[in-house]
Order: structure tokens, then sequence, then C-alpha cells
């Protein structure tokens, strides 16, 4: 049986954040956040400059994509090797690739909890550690079989905090056509 998805704050705690850190994220760093159409079966798409959200994904899910997408715009916009490492999707990859695709998720979490904290919510962090994890597992998995089982059997409470991580000056860049959504 698989454990439920539900994170300790009620899900109407999640509008209010997501309009701060859309806000954030848009007059701090010039990276636009919207919701429009994502191709099934992918939840979002960033292409450097813009993060687009899914149009069916409640609060919960879109707090989440806009803070992760964020974390990941932070990496293409100041690594070439993680915009290189983010714009695969691997199937069977080797240990050293799927060390590196891991490693390349926790920093984009970073970043995404300081780019919470910055935009002033600072209550979710076990929140965004529990859902950071779940990303994480269901990653490995798809990576690993090619398989995608519903998100909600990979969430675990509790898990590690996650270390905000300073983000680095950078200016959007727009390193890739829309279109092709690449967020799982």
């Amino acid at each position: 049986r698989k454990p439920p998805m539900t994170p300790s704050p009620p899900p109407d705690t999640f509008a209010a954040p997501l309009a701060l850190l859309s806000e954030h994220v848009r007059r701090r760093y010039g990276v636009a956040v919207v919701t429009g159409p994502v191709a099934a079966p992918f939840k979002g798409d960033l292409d450097g400059a813009e993060i687009v959200v899914g149009e069916e994904h409640d609060a919960q899910a879109g707090l989440f994509l806009v803070a992760h997408l964020f974390g990941h715009t932070v990496q293409w916009n100041t690594s070439p090797a993680a915009r290189r490492l983010g714009m695969r999707m691997p199937v069977h990859p080797d240990g050293p690739l799927l060390d590196a695709l891991e490693a390349y998720e926790r920093e984009a979490c970073r970043y995404s909890l300081q780019a919470l904290h910055e935009a002033g919510v600072t209550h979710l962090d076990q929140w965004l550690a529990d859902h950071s994890a779940c990303d994480q597992a269901y990653l490995r998995h798809f990576y690993q079989s090619g398989e995608r089982l519903p998100f909600s059997g990979f969430w675990r409470e509790g898990t590690p905090p996650l270390e905000p991580l300073a983000i680095p000056p950078f200016t959007p860049r727009r390193w890739r056509r829309r279109g092709r959504a690449i967020v799982l």
C-alpha cells in the first residue's frame, strides 16, 4: 500500500506563497512565470527565461513547479554543464550519470529554498524537502526503468532538510524553444 501524499500544511495554504514566489522571481530575477498548456505527460517547462506551469495544477503543485523550475533556471543561466545535463532525459543512465543527475536536482532544490526564503516564505521548508525528495525518488525510478509511476507513491514525510544555496547573479536567457516540455 502506497502512503498518501499529504504534506503537513493544509492544501489551501499554497496560493499566497505561489503568488509571492512568482512575483519575486519576476521582479528580482527577470524570470517570467506563466500558466499555460504543457504537453502530457509533462507538468511544466522552462527555457532559461520563462517558467511555464501546466494549467491543470493546483496551488501546491504550482508552488513546487515554480520553485523547482526556478532552481533549474538559475542552473541553466550559470552553468553550461548543468544546462546540458538538464536538457537530457536519459533512460538507464550509468552510475556516474545518475549521480550527476541527482546532484543537479539537489542543487536546484537548494536554489528553490533560497528563492522561497527571499520571497518571505519560510514556513514551508519541510514541505519543500519532502516534495523534493519525492521528486528525486520519482526521477530515479523513471531514469532507471523508463516507467512512469504515480508521483504520490514516492512521497515520504520528514525527509532531511535542505540547505538554501545563495543564488548567483545571472541574466535570464532563452536556451531552448518552448514546446518540447522537459519536466516530468
